[in-house]
Order: structure tokens, then C-alpha cells, then sequence
């Protein structure tokens, strides 16, 4: 069939590309590198659970994730699955670098790989070594050959947090190879009714949940569980705070003139990108500033030396994984990406905090952005005066401040819960037997 034949043809693109392109890329070349022998490293592991002589080896969970941002909605669940089933492995696999080289040593899983890239070759493969009781395929990203396999394997497989749009090629005229991706699956756990609505126009009827986003349990455990960040703490001191998480060279524009007359305000500039060019790039934007390896190096020094240096008000991050705890000491969150193609960051991560959302026009794909506006707890803005005008606003109204972050508080408290629905089914259904 045609779509098969374009599918099969964009593998080929893809990996080409990416070869190419591994030999200037950094990120690139982890792709490549990462996936060199791999499946002597998975044929090397034990991906059952051992048991008494005689008895048959409990089956491994295997959860897929395209990145990073997908892990996160997965997490809850997978971290709930593994408390209720601790006989079970977990095996979690990213396409991604920018997912696996994060989550590499995540204690949660039992093994982390690369997947190998799609074809029917590759797919018998790892499903012969893995051998899942279960698949959990979290939000986004297809993949025709181990789909199909897992469809012929009969194994139990479940979309986690999907969400369809109209735009996609599940609905095109080429889409019958990403319409049969589909079959494969034994039930869609999707965010809201747009999507049980384009399903049920492929002829899916009886296997969907309208199940919301994972990822207001992951924002809610992230805050349950916040850990300090004393360098913060001392940078913040009892001055205003603006956190900007995940911004891009556009966002970052729009910030530099509040940023430039209110020195009296300290910001902390969190940047989606983290590589040196970029971080160059940044501190270049703002020369006024630091970045956080080097304030926490100077108060280490400070602390035996006994000496004081000058802080600039602004702090740029300058390592991964630290965001989700640094909005919890914004007194206005501002979250990046706005102002680009994609649309928002994670908004959720600020909410939790029961912080203002500051964020660019660019929000109507996101559902969880669009219920944050509504409900209040979010404010978009669409250049550099609205921006300055909707900060100076909460800052000097406080009472409306503290009722726009508990608004956004509250949205997310009354989203919660879609981790623990998919797990009642999976216990209904007994869908870990063996």
C-alpha cells in the first residue's frame, strides 16, 4: 500500500538524517551512538523477575516514551504500577536523547534503553527479548512495526494521555498505515472529548476513556515532595521573584526590557535549550547576570573564604532537572514557548505552586493552558508592554495576585487523578496475570 511505502521511505529519511547530521550535532550523534549495539546491551539483562525453581518468570511492564516531556506523564502511573506489583520489571525505553540521557539512571525502571529504530526486523527483536505482559505507549509518537507486532503477539497495550487533532495523519488521506497503528491498541485513554470525538470517527467505540492528562499527578507529587534549593533561597532573599521556565530566544525578548528597569526584581531564567552556545547566547541577552553553577561555586568559595561578592538579579540555570522546584519560589511564574510554533511549556509545573502563569499567545493546541486562562490561574500575553502591564498588575495588587494563584492551585488540585483511573482498569481487567 502507498502509506506504507511513504512510511517506510521516511524511516529511511530519518535515519539517514540523523547520521548525518551526528557528525555536527551533539544530540544527533547521541542518537546514534546510543543505539550501537543495542541489543547486545538488552539481551545482556534480566528482564524477568526470577522465582523458585519451577515456577515461570513474572513478564516485565515495558512503557515507551518519545522524550522527556512524555516520561513525565507517564511517570505516576508507572511509578503507582511498580508499588502495586513490585514482582514486576519495568522497562522503559525513550526514542529521544533528550529523554534517555536524562532519565538514564532513573531508579524507577529496572531498564532503560534506546528503541531501536521501527522495522519488523528490529520490533520481533525486542519483543522477543523483552516479552511485555504489558505496553504502556504514553501521548504521542507511532510506530508501525512494533505496534503491529504487539498486535500480533496479542499483548495487552494501552495509550497513555493521548490526545488527537484533526491536523494529524491518523486523518489524512494517507493515513491507513497510521489508522492500522491504531488497531493495535486495547484501549485510548485520552485527554478530552475532541479526541474520543476523532476516534470514534475511525470507528473506534468501546475501548476509549476520556481519562484527562497524567501530568496534573506528576505536578502534585513534584510539589508533595519539594526538596529546597538553598542557593535559590539565598539568591531570592525577600525580593519580588520572576521564574521564567523553558524559554526560548523569543521569550527572552520579551522579558529584557521588564528585566532591565526593574533591578529591584530578581529573576531566574530557566532555558529550554541547555547547551553552551545557547547559554552563551543568554547571558549575552542579559550581561547583568550569573549563572548558577558559578553562584553556587562563588558561595562555596564564599563559605571558607569568608568574602562577599555582588549578585546580579538575574540567574540563569544552567543544568536540567531543576525547574519544577524553582517556580515554587516565584512570586509570578512566566513559562516560555509561547511566542514559537509549538506553543507553551508545561504550565501545570508553576500552577501547583499556586503561582500566577504568565505565557505567550501561542496556547490553544494545550488544553491544560486553555483551562488554566479560564479558570483564571493563567494570563496570556501577546508582546513585551502587555507583558510588563500584566506583571505590574499582580504586583502591585496582591489581593489579586493571591486569588490568581490560588485559582491555578485549585485547577490543578481538581484535575488530578487520571494515573489512578488507568490503574483500576488494569486491575479490572487483569491485565498483569502474568
Amino acid at each position: 500500500m502507498l502509506s506504507k511505502l511513504l512510511y517506510n521511505f521516511f524511516l529511511v529519511l530519518y535515519s539517514a538524517g540523523v547520521r548525518f547530521a551526528s557528525a555536527w550535532s551533539p544530540k544527533a550523534k547521541k542518537w546514534v551512538n546510543g543505539r550501537k549495539n543495542i541489543f547486545v546491551t538488552i539481551n545482556s539483562k534480566p528482564l524477568t523477575q526470577n522465582l523458585p525453581t519451577g515456577q515461570v518468570g513474572s513478564k516485565p511492564i515495558w512503557m515507551h516514551c518519545a522524550s522527556l516531556g512524555e516520561f513525565e506523564q507517564g511517570r505516576p502511573l508507572l511509578e503507582e504500577l511498580k508499588l502495586k506489583n513490585p514482582d514486576k520489571k519495568i522497562v522503559l525505553t525513550f526514542f529521544s536523547p533528550s529523554g534517555y540521557e536524562v532519565m538514564k539512571d532513573y531508579a524507577g525502571a529496572d531498564h532503560i534503553f534506546y528503541l531501536p529504530m521501527d522495522s519488523s526486523v528490529n520490533a520481533k527483536k525486542f519483543l522477543d527479548a523483552v516479552n511485555p505482559s504489558l505496553v504502556l505507549w504514553v501521548k504521542y509518537e507511532y510506530w508501525f512495526y512494533y505496534l503491529d507486532e504487539l498486535k500480533r503477539r496479542k499483548i495487552p497495550t494501552l495509550l497513555v494521555s493521548g490526545i488527537f487533532r484533526r491536523n494529524q495523519p491518523f486523518f489524512k488521506w494517507y493515513g491507513n498505515i497510521w489508522q492500522k497503528m491504531l488497531q493495535s491498541f486495547t484501549h485510548f485513554f485520552v485527554q478530552n472529548e475532541e479526541s474520543e470525538t476523532l476516534l470514534e470517527s475511525l470507528g473506534f467505540k468501546d475501548n476509549i476513556s476520556i481519562n484527562g492528562d497524567t501530568r496534573f499527578d506528576r505536578v502534585l507529587e513534584i510539589a508533595h515532595h519539594f526538596v529546597p534549593v538553598p542557593f535559590i533561597e539565598e539568591f531570592c532573599g525577600n525580593s519580588k521573584v520572576i521564574v521564567a521556565g523553558s524559554t526560548w530566544e523569543e521569550d527572552e525578548i520579551e522579558l529584557l526590557h521588564f528585566v532591565n528597569t526593574n533591578p529591584e526584581i530578581k529573576f531566574i531564567i530557566a532555558p529550554h535549550e541547555i547547551n553552551e552556545q545557547n547559554l552563551s547566547d543568554v547571558k549575552d541577552e542579559f550581561p547583568k547576570s550569573i549563572f548558577y553553577s558559578a553562584l553556587s561555586e562563588n558561595k562555596s568559595t564564599d563559605k571558607t573564604s569568608g568574602t562577599q561578592h555582588p549578585v546580579p538579579n538575574v540567574l540563569i540555570i544552567d543544568n536540567v532537572g531543576m525547574l519544577s522546584r524553582l517556580y515554587k519560589y516565584a512570586t509570578i511564574a512566566y513559562v516560555g514557548g509561547g511566542f514559537g510554533g509549538d506553543g507553551v511549556h508545561n504550565v501545570l509545573e508553576a500552577a501547583v505552586y499556586g503561582k500566577p502563569v504568565v505565557f505567550g499567545p501561542v496556547y490553544e493546541k494545550f488544553d491544560e493552558a486553555l483551562g488554566l486562562v479560564e479558570a483564571g490561574g493563567g494570563i496570556s500575553i501577546d508582546g513585551p508592554v502587555s507583558l510588563e502591564a500584566a506583571i505590574n498588575k499582580l504586583l502591585n495588587d496582591e489581593k489579586e495576585m493571591f486569588a490568581r494563584g490560588e485559582a491555578a492551585k485549585k485547577y490543578v488540585e481538581e484535575h488530578a487523578g487520571a494515573s489512578k483511573k488507568i490503574i483500576q482498569f488494569i486491575q479490572e481487567k487483569r491485565l498483569l496475570t502474568n
